[in-house]
């Protein structure tokens, strides 16, 4: 099985979230039907970035280093130059 880690934008404000998964366009169909509470005041999400990984471990690890300071630093260069 594979897993993603994903990066998702409000397009009410911008916000960030990250998160992982299985199935990535399930669990963005989710988040934009208001099934996940910390997500549900800042619909629509738009994808932005994602990664697949071979297992669940990589995924929530790569997941972790995305929401410290470095992670979120990269991310936003990341962003910046798309």
């Amino acid at each position: 099985m594979e897993y993603y880690v994903y990066i998702l934008k409000s397009e009410i404000d911008g916000r960030l979230y990250k998160g992982h998964t299985s199935n990535i366009e399930k669990r963005v169909e989710e988040h934009n039907f208001g099934m996940t509470k910390s997500t549900k005041g800042y619909r629509p999400w738009s994808l932005v970035y994602f990664e697949k990984f071979q297992t669940r471990d990589e995924a929530i690890e790569r997941e972790k280093y995305y929401k410290t300071g470095i992670g979120r630093e990269f991310i936003k260069n990341l962003l910046n130059n798309k």
